[in-house]
């Protein structure tokens, strides 16, 4: 298609190294949607006679059917899908295909193909991220009362409940949601009517086309429409921010079916076993979504050091944009789906993570705000007699609501017997009632604010 200018065609090296087909044939349905986009404006604008177009349509059709059916010949010759689909469509119509190309370049076809699978994986992410929301508010109501450790540097610090433990990550996944969905704002303008870089002299319609596209309108700069793929790399970070807070999920479920944790039995469709060890049940699946996200983080590092260094407006180094892409788009869905599936599936074990918090004298803090509130101790005088306190249970091997009143009142005599109420881990975790607490009410509002979110959503 560009072979007037050249007396010989490229070598096999040459031909290997420029084609884009192997990969950029997964924006088959993209080039045709832009392609039938473009066809309908020209004709619109008299670009076209309603004869070429309408062979063109209907020609393009018929390839769109042949991808479907057949999948996208990997033919070399014919570098990219752009070319691939023009030369299906000229052997369906013959010449009247030639002029489907009038009024644009390959430069903004790509950057509108892309454009618009970027979009559509978004929109995709987004829909498996509200189903991970789904699983997540579903046990977290189940569990809404469930007490576990909370945990900082992996010790036991305070008593939480295992919902509220589960909604920490609803609310992460929301703000990856809206990262996503700033993103896609961002890049829904139409870059086709760029041409090659400067525009076109044709009587083109590019708010036509836009909208056609379902794009907001026109992108407004030629040069920088078919030479920056900002919008790709911002695909590529909220991407890896929701893979870095799946990973961290994972994380949780690896230690967690441990067996010196032992919270939490993962069910056989999201384990493996050993090939010698026959006891063994390995949480794999959680285990490659920790690892998926360094791939992914290394996806957008790829892209950005591609990026880096262009001068406007298009060089060859942007065809190697698509591939990073398209495996962290691949890595993501994985990861997203296999963590819903495990935390859908996931068989808790409330006993065992009430022993564990019940041996790491989660209420001390509890035990230091009642010393401020009812004895009347500055907090750090209390923070210094809870210390004590601690150390005697500890000594002793028993939990703090164990110890005898008159223990604690050879620590301080100000202690009462009122506070007891505030050492169980059930009376610590009822206690924390400010808005976005632990405590098993705030926990059952929350899923009543995020399921009516979702149903708003999905309405």
């Amino acid at each position: 298609m560009w072979g007037g200018r050249f007396a010989e065609g490229p070598s096999a090296v040459m031909r290997e190294i420029n084609a884009s087909i192997p990969f950029d044939k997964r924006m088959w349905q993209q080039d045709i949607a832009g392609s039938q986009a473009h066809a309908a404006m020209l004709a619109a604008q008299g670009i076209l006679t309603a004869e070429d177009a309408a062979a063109i349509r209907s020609g393009l059709d018929g390839v769109a059917e042949l991808y479907a059916r057949d999948g996208v010949a990997e033919d070399l010759a014919l570098e990219d899908i752009h070319m691939q689909t023009e030369a299906r469509l000229a052997e369906a119509i013959g010449p009247a295909a030639g002029r489907l190309h009038t009024a644009r370049s390959r430069n903004d076809q790509v950057a509108t193909d892309f454009r618009l699978w970027v979009r559509d994986a978004i929109d995709s992410v987004d829909a498996a991220l509200g189903q991970l929301q789904d699983a997540l508010i579903a046990r977290a109501d189940e569990h809404a009362d469930t007490v576990m450790p909370g945990f900082t540097h992996l010790q036991v610090a305070q008593p939480v409940t295992l919902g509220h433990h589960l909604m920490a990550y609803h609310a992460m996944v929301a703000r990856d949601r809206g990262r996503f969905a700033d993103a896609r704002a961002r890049l829904n303008r139409c870059p086709l009517g760029a041409a090659a870089l400067a525009g076109t002299g044709f009587p083109i319609d590019r708010e036509t086309t836009a909208r056609a596209l379902g794009f907001d309108g026109p992108t407004d700069n030629s040069l920088d429409s078919v030479s920056d793929r900002d919008f790709a790399i911002e695909y590529l970070t909220a991407a890896v921010q929701a893979s870095l807070h799946l990973s961290r999920m994972a994380e949780e479920f690896v230690l967690w079916a441990s067996q010196p944790f032992g919270f939490v039995s993962l069910s056989d469709a999201w384990s493996t076993g050993s090939s010698i060890m026959p006891q063994k049940r390995n949480p794999d699946a959680a285990e490659l979504v920790r690892g998926h996200s360094g791939r992914i983080l290394g996806c957008m590092t790829a892209l950005m050091v591609t990026m880096k260094g262009l001068p406007l407006a298009y060089s060859k180094d942007m065809q190697d944009d698509k591939p990073p892409v398209f495996e962290a788009t691949d890595l993501l869905a994985l990861s997203i789906a296999a963590m819903t599936g495990m935390v859908e599936s996931a068989t808790f074990r409330p006993a065992r993570m009430r022993a564990a918090l019940e041996a790491g004298f989660p209420t001390a803090t509890d035990l230091a705000d009642w010393l401020v509130r009812e004895a009347g101790l500055p907090f750090r005088e209390a923070h210094h007699v809870t210390g004590r306190t601690v150390k005697l249970a500890e000594e002793r091997g028993i939990a703090l609501d164990a110890l005898p009143l008159a223990d604690l009142q050879a620590i301080d005599p100000r202690i009462t017997e009122s506070v007891y109420d505030v050492l169980t881990v059930d009376a610590s975790v009822r206690s924390r009632t400010s808005f976005g607490g632990t405590a098993p009410d705030r926990v059952r509002a929350a899923v009543a604010a995020a399921r009516a979110a979702r149903a708003k959503e999905v309405a």
